[in-house]
């Protein structure tokens, strides 16, 4: 069996790989290795999404956390970085968050952020691990008034949504703003916080019925919502995931403005009016290499982490740094927050856009993005880390990084959050570096299936 924790949290089919029985014993894990030092009745928030198995698993992971002692706030369908921003406002013992993010509605999740809001270390995921392993037959039980309960906030999503608003100086009056809520938890939060800033909003996939969240909509299928915004009269669109972490956008003439554009754009803002920390941008391996070459241009260091926000965030915290994210939309301001916030980078870049008067497509001409093709290898969560001993497949690989040497990259990496192995090829020539990465997928897939 592999870790149970990847790259952000544990994630799995809910009621089939990520059970209630699995939630419950991570409930009482994560509450006795988080607060056996506290001289206190530990305080645990637990937030979710819109998918229909969140009220099933926050039951379990509620009654996990109870029978060790903890008292529980029910903060409700939230954003995943509301939860973080509340652990510390409400100066909670831990912030728990039920998502499967970008994945579709079968799938869920459970990630954790200790009382400072951040994401757990690798040391304490291994810990709560180890005593889910085992059972938890180390925790001792309380009886009688010790017995955790349970309460519901009725503030927290206001409490978010005017953090929200504080972390910009100006309104976004006369500004035309379309928004796909990815049937997810920024249905609400996105659009009022955007609307109370002066804005004009026209809303999509703001519906969510339990099974539609992230269904050909969100941050990860943006096709239809660039033709919508395309062909209405907006200044731009905003294309949240489920849980509201990350964040793509559309400029005015639907053209995709992915993460690293958005970084970028926010770095160079920043450094121009001396408040990017010692001129640093912190990214993943990921990056596109458009971006690399920018940033030497622009006098912006670039530092590179392994993929994972949470591996952003480490640098970030060890180097004094204040902006980084990765490709994908998770996107790090930790002057505000102490992870990815698809609702704050938002209102960063609609910021820009209202002060510099400028059209987004023409910010968004920082770099030239060069072509780059991913595609998922897809294969059991028990083999993900197979590839590396596979002679054949190995072979391959070092084929590819020869003939793309100094003009390209290969990347092949187990995905944290999905049962595949990515492989990333990134070049001059698009129709190329999409037939070798598509013919590599099918060799892993053929030798690992």
């Amino acid at each position: 069996m592999g870790r149970l924790f990847g790259t952000d949290g544990v994630r799995g089919v809910a009621n089939s790989e990520l059970t209630c029985d699995l939630a419950m014993k991570i409930g009482k894990a994560a509450a006795y290795v988080l607060t056996k030092e506290t001289k206190h009745k530990p305080k645990i928030l637990i937030g979710k999404d819109t998918r229909i198995s969140g009220d099933m698993l926050e039951s379990a992971l509620t009654a996990g956390l109870c029978s060790v002692g903890a008292g529980v706030i029910s903060l409700g369908v939230i954003p995943t970085p509301a939860v973080a921003f509340l652990t510390r406002k409400y100066e909670a013992d831990a912030g728990i968050v039920i998502s499967a993010s970008h994945n579709s509605a079968e799938f869920n999740g459970i990630k954790i952020f200790n009382s400072n809001g951040y994401k757990l270390s690798d040391e304490i995921e291994d810990r709560i691990e180890a005593i889910v392993r085992g059972n938890g037959d180390e925790i001792d039980l309380p009886t009688g008034d010790a017995v955790g309960i349970v309460t519901k906030s009725e503030t927290a999503l206001k409490d978010y949504m005017e953090f929200a608003k504080s972390t910009v100086d100006c309104d976004l009056s006369g500004m035309k703003i379309a928004i796909d809520c990815a049937n997810g938890a920024s249905f609400k939060s996105s659009v009022d916080v955007i609307v109370d800033l002066g804005a004009e909003a026209f809303v999509v996939h703001n519906h969510p019925n339990g099974t539609n969240i992230n269904l050909n909509c969100g941050s990860t299928h943006t096709k239809a919502f660039q033709e919508y915004v395309k062909n209405i009269d907006v200044d731009l669109g905003l294309s949240f995931d489920g849980d509201a972490d990350r964040l793509l956008v559309v400029d005015e003439k639907g053209n995709l403005i992915d993460g690293d554009k958005i970084m970028f754009i926010c770095a160079n803002y920043l450094r121009e009016r001396g408040l990017l920390e010692k001129d640093t941008l912190v990214t993943t391996v990921m990056t596109n290499l458009g971006l690399v070459l920018a940033a030497k241009e622009q006098g912006i260091h670039l530092v590179q982490t392994k993929v994972g926000d949470r591996y952003v965030l480490e640098e970030m915290l060890k180097s004094g740094y204040v902006l980084g994210g990765e490709q994908s939309g998770h996107i790090i301001f930790l002057d505000y927050n102490t992870t990815g916030d698809g609702l704050c980078t938002a209102l960063q870049l609609l910021s820009i856009v209202k002060k510099t008067g400028k059209k987004l497509s023409e910010l968004a001409e920082v770099f030239q993005t060069l072509p780059q093709v991913t595609v998922n290898a897809k294969v059991q969560n028990s083999k993900k880390e197979e590839y590396q001993s596979d002679p054949v497949i190995m072979s391959e690989i070092a084929d590819l990084e020869k003939e793309f040497e100094g003009k390209g990259r290969v990347l092949i990496r187990p995905s944290g959050t999905e049962p595949c192995v990515r492989v990333m090829l990134e070049g001059d020539d698009l129709a190329l570096i999409t037939q070798k990465a598509n013919y590599l997928a099918k060799l892993i897939e053929a030798r690992l299936g």
